[in-house]
Order: structure tokens, then C-alpha cells, then sequence
């Protein structure tokens, strides 16, 4: 046999066992390949239904505190408007005793008959103090309560005692032994007053 024809008979083996080697290979990959699982593709619709049922729900969290904080808002405002529109309330409660005093002053001068000259120019002086007072008073629109002769109301006047009276009806003022007062439209003070009891018994 010539050495060529030796060359290519060799030739032809190695080829083959290259093809038988690749071959094997080949269908290696191929059952590997149909042992793995396939992979699951994701479901779109269900990240999507998920993504906006977070949104839904940010969105009414979102809601929720923008309204507490506008509430809050308006509270607040509620409140300032309210101290700012009775600051005053408690000087005028200070003042109010001082005007308990001259009226007393007025009304114990009024009781003398024979009132010396001196005496009745203090008089003038303390019911122009009073008056004066009492203007100022009115420009804060602090009013008194209207009393006598009304029925009484345990929400803005305090029942001292009760009295006979042939003129008052029962349940109604008598007279009052301290002047209630309106600070705009809320009660400074209430009136201590004197309640009938209806007629005197004969």
C-alpha cells in the first residue's frame, strides 16, 4: 500500500471520529435542553392590576392627609379668629367691679335727703365718671343684661334669693344686686339679681 493512499485512509477515520464526536455533542445539548424547564413568563396584566391598586390607594392616603391638613388649617384659623375677637374680655371683667362701685356711690348719694352742696358736686363728678365709663365701655360693645322685670333665665342671670311682690309676676327679676354684662355676643357676667315669688300671701 503507498504511503498516500495510507495518509488518506487515516484522514478519513480522524474525520469520522470528529463527526461521531460532534454528533454526540449535539444531541447532548439537545436532551439538556429539553430536561430544563421552560421559564414562566411573567403576567403583565397582574403587575399591572398590582401597580395600579397601589397607586389607588397612595392616591387615597394622599387625599386623606390633604384634607386633615386643610381641616387643621381651618381650625386654627377658627381659633385665632376667636381669641382676637375677645381679647379684651377679661380687662373689661377688671373694669366691670369699678362700675359695680360708683353705681352704689350713686345710688347710697340719692338715698340723702339733705345733701350738703359739697356733697352733691362729688355726686356730679362720680355720675360723669360712671357715664364716661360706661361710654367706653359701650364702644367695645360691652352691654348689660336687661334684668328687671324680665323673666328669669338661669343662663345669664344667679338667683339670690326670691321675694314677695305684688307688681312682679312669679319667676320674674325683681331686682338685681349686680349688673350682668354682653361682651359682643357672649355673656361677660351674669346678673345676681332678686326673683319673685309671686303675691305676698294675706
Amino acid at each position: 500500500m503507498s504511503k498516500d493512499k495510507m495518509d488518506n485512509d487515516l484522514q478519513d477515520e480522524n474525520e469520522n471520529i470528529e463527526a461521531d464526536i460532534d454528533a454526540e455533542e449535539v444531541a447532548s445539548a439537545t436532551e439538556t435542553a429539553e430536561m430544563e424547564p421552560e421559564e414562566v413568563e411573567p403576567d403583565l396584566e397582574q403587575e399591572l392590576a398590582a401597580a395600579r391598586a397601589e397607586a389607588d390607594e397612595l392616591r387615597d392616603k394622599m387625599l386623606r392627609m390633604a384634607a386633615d391638613s386643610e381641616n387643621f388649617k381651618k381650625r386654627m384659623e377658627r381659633e385665632r379668629s376667636m381669641m382676637l375677637k375677645y381679647s379684651g374680655e377679661q380687662i373689661f371683667k377688671e373694669i366691670l367691679p369699678v362700675v359695680d362701685n360708683l353705681e352704689r356711690a350713686i345710688a347710697h348719694c340719692d338715698e340723702v335727703e339733705e345733701a350738703e352742696a359739697n356733697f352733691k358736686g362729688l355726686l356730679e363728678g362720680v355720675q360723669l365718671t360712671l357715664k364716661s365709663l360706661v361710654n367706653t365701655l359701650e364702644k367695645f360693645e360691652v352691654k348689660p343684661v336687661v334684668s328687671v322685670g324680665e323673666p328669669f333665665d338661669p343662663n345669664h342671670q344667679e338667683a339670690l334669693t326670691m321675694e314677695a311682690s305684688d307688681t312682679i309676676p312669679a319667676s320674674h327679676v325683681v331686682n338685681e344686686f349686680e349688673k350682668g354684662y354682653y361682651y359682643k355676643d357672649r355673656l361677660l357676667r351674669a346678673a345676681k339679681v332678686i326673683v319673685s315669688s309671686g303675691k305676698a300671701e294675706s
